[in-house]
């Protein structure tokens, strides 16, 4: 039976380059979800000076087209400046593979969106973001769109897991936010640190609470 991928697909499945994890990373991100199928998680390490990716490595979680657009995702990011790695597109990576089948492509928007976020992480991390706007209760819900509920793959803002938001202080914000899930629930962890890691690099924040039910 031929399968519906190119050689350079089945070849970044078979053999995936920067498999594994930076410890202590510049930069990290986690997008997708085990419940949808797929996930993809970036760190990466950034010269200071120059603003290059000095290194960068994947861990994903789903099919082929998973596997092979984390690769190619850091094969083309690596030796970048950060401006340079941000113009990296969804259609870049599946073009570098050769193609991906209609019912794939989310896999390289889904590479894309992990590059992107590790590097706002990074760039949060280190106030080099230019004019950062306020965070609101309206740049918590979009940041949180990227947080996935592990009860359905979809993000916890669209399926409602997040039940309240509140924000106080000024110049150094105390996020508290709830969440529908039980307090003991095998996910709840995860939740948190996604939350937190969404949130607490913002050059306003001070302190990001999550709360779940008792």
């Amino acid at each position: 039976m031929k399968l519906p991928y190119s050689e350079k697909v089945l070849e970044h499945f078979k053999k995936p380059r920067n498999v594994g994890e930076i410890e202590d990373p510049d930069g990290k991100a986690v997008e997708g979800s085990p419940a949808c199928g797929d996930m993809v998680q970036l760190t990466l390490n950034v010269d200071e000076k120059t603003k290059k990716i000095t290194d960068i490595k994947f861990k994903s979680y789903g099919c082929a087209s998973n596997i092979a657009t984390g690769s190619i995702i850091t094969e083309l990011a690596k030796d970048k400046t950060l401006d340079e790695a941000k113009k990296i597109s969804w259609k870049t990576a599946s073009d570098e593979l050769g193609g991906l089948p209609a019912i794939k492509a989310h896999c390289s928007v889904l590479a894309v969106s992990a590059l992107r976020e590790a590097i706002r992480n990074y760039e949060e991390k280190h106030g080099i973001i230019e004019k950062p706007e306020p965070t609101t209760e309206e740049v918590v819900k979009n940041r949180l769109r990227h947080v996935m509920n592990p009860l359905t793959g979809l993000d916890v803002i669209r399926t409602n897991l997040i039940t309240d938001i509140k924000i106080t202080g000024d110049e150094h914000r105390v996020i508290e936010i709830t969440v529908d899930l039980p307090v003991d629930h095998q996910f709840a962890n995860n939740v948190r640190e996604e939350i937190k890691e969404k949130l607490e690099h913002r050059t306003d924040v001070e302190k990001v609470i999550v709360n779940f039910n008792e």
